[in-house]
């Protein structure tokens, strides 16, 4: 864990046989990178390498949905293309969302995943700015 409270970081936490994950930065754009991290940490403990950049975007009414909509972005690209992400760079406009994802190719030997993220959800979903100043997001993702 960072030093510094507003330091961007993620964590876990637990649900039953779900999982909880949480992002944290100064903004709440960063959280929510922070969040793609977390996703990408319960799936494997190895470094993933930036090799393809991959960009999405999102619209949602608020930042909750818009935050549910990005994990689930992130999920589905996974899925489709096989692939981890372990860079990302988010920008929040109002109610839209622009992201680029770097990442590689699933290597099973390498990566060994432990399990595939089936979706965000709305459980536990909270995304807020906490009264240090840094932003705070989170849900529970089925598993």
């Amino acid at each position: 864990m960072p030093e510094s409270k507003s330091a961007a970081h993620w964590e876990h936490f637990p649900h039953d046989a779900d999982v909880g994950i949480r992002g944290f930065g100064p903004t709440s754009a960063t959280a929510f990178e922070q969040a793609a991290l977390a996703l990408t940490a319960v799936m494997t403990a190895a470094a993933v390498r930036p090799e393809t950049r991959v960009d999405v975007t999102c619209k949602a009414p608020d930042l909750e949905v818009l935050f549910v909509d990005w994990l689930n972005a992130v999920i589905y690209e996974m899925a489709v293309r096989r692939m981890l992400f372990g860079r990302f760079a988010v920008k929040i406009d109002g109610d839209a969302l622009t992201a680029s994802l770097w990442g590689e190719p699933v290597d099973r030997a390498r990566h060994a995943p432990a399990c595939e993220p089936k979706g965000a959800t709305y459980t536990a979903l909270r995304v807020e700015k906490l009264p240090d100043g840094t932003w705070s997001a989170g849900c529970i993702v089925d598993v």
